[in-house]
């Protein structure tokens, strides 16, 4: 009697467990169904108007010749005789030389190609602020 008592309960269980499961898997592809409906509405490319860009473009440039300058004076710095710095140092600014040519070649590919204008901003920014930090930290000696 008890082993026919705890079938069925196992039974019920089963049963009830496939019924909440099935009832679930109906509510995440509604969620999933209106996500992609989310996504595709937010798929629409944003270009810039002209004037915008050029706003831009000339403020990135500005900021890109700054940031030559500043790696320029510190490219003489580093080789005025009586100072010393080390590989490391030297490898910092090559590098940040060659971002800051990479930004402006980004400027210029984004004037042929008019992709996504806010992700292309606010990366663009991003990258812009980074590689600002970086020259103004470069002779910051976190040596302790």
């Amino acid at each position: 009697m008890k082993k026919s008592i705890y079938s069925l309960v196992a039974v019920l269980f089963l049963i009830a467990g496939s019924v909440f499961t099935s009832c679930n898997s109906a509510t995440v592809k509604e969620e999933n169904n209106a996500t992609e409906v989310e996504d595709a509405n937010t798929d629409v490319v944003v270009v810039a108007t002209p004037e915008e860009w050029q706003a831009f473009k000339t403020d990135a440039e500005a900021k890109i010749k700054n940031n030559e300058i500043r790696i320029e004076e510190l490219t003489v710095q580093m080789n005025k005789p009586g100072k010393l710095f080390d590989e490391v140092y030297k490898n910092r600014i090559q590098t940040l030389e060659q971002q800051n040519k990479d930004l402006q070649t980004r400027i210029d590919a984004y004037d042929r190609t008019q992709t996504d204008w806010e992700k292309f901003k606010r990366e663009f920014n991003h990258d812009m602020d980074e590689i600002g930090n970086a020259l103004k930290d470069i002779t910051v000696n976190n040596k302790n």
